[in-house]
């Protein structure tokens, strides 16, 4: 069984900076994809970055060149930087694995991001 944790959500002024993690306790195959999805209210949950275990990462148009994905397996960390936020992107950010060879996906509980002034 795998848990994931997000921590570093909290609420800044437009234009500044935060800096996501999800930690994974628990094992899981090296094969997988890490992502950051996020919700905000009254709309559906999106895909906000992925990595991969191979290395390769893809981001949603909405925060490309602001958002930053990072993974450090060996301490089964993955990381969002969050840079230039806008009051849209408000919401609540959730932590997924997929792992390949279970063809399982874990969630985290969510952590909950504000951007206003």
């Amino acid at each position: 069984q795998v848990q994931l944790e997000e921590s570093g959500g909290g609420l800044v002024q437009p234009g500044g900076s935060l800096r996501l993690s999800c930690v994974a306790r628990g094992s899981f195959h090296s094969y997988n994809d890490m992502g950051w999805y996020r919700q905000a209210p009254g709309k559906e949950r999106e895909l906000v970055a992925i990595a991969t275990s191979a290395g390769r990462s893809n981001y949603a148009d909405s925060v490309k060149g602001r958002f930053t994905i990072s993974r450090d397996n060996a301490k089964k960390t993955m990381y969002l930087q969050m840079n230039s936020l806008k009051p849209e992107d408000t919401a609540v950010y959730y932590c997924r694995l997929n792992d390949y060879v279970l063809t399982y996906i874990y969630w985290g509980q969510g952590t909950q991001v504000t951007v206003s002034s």
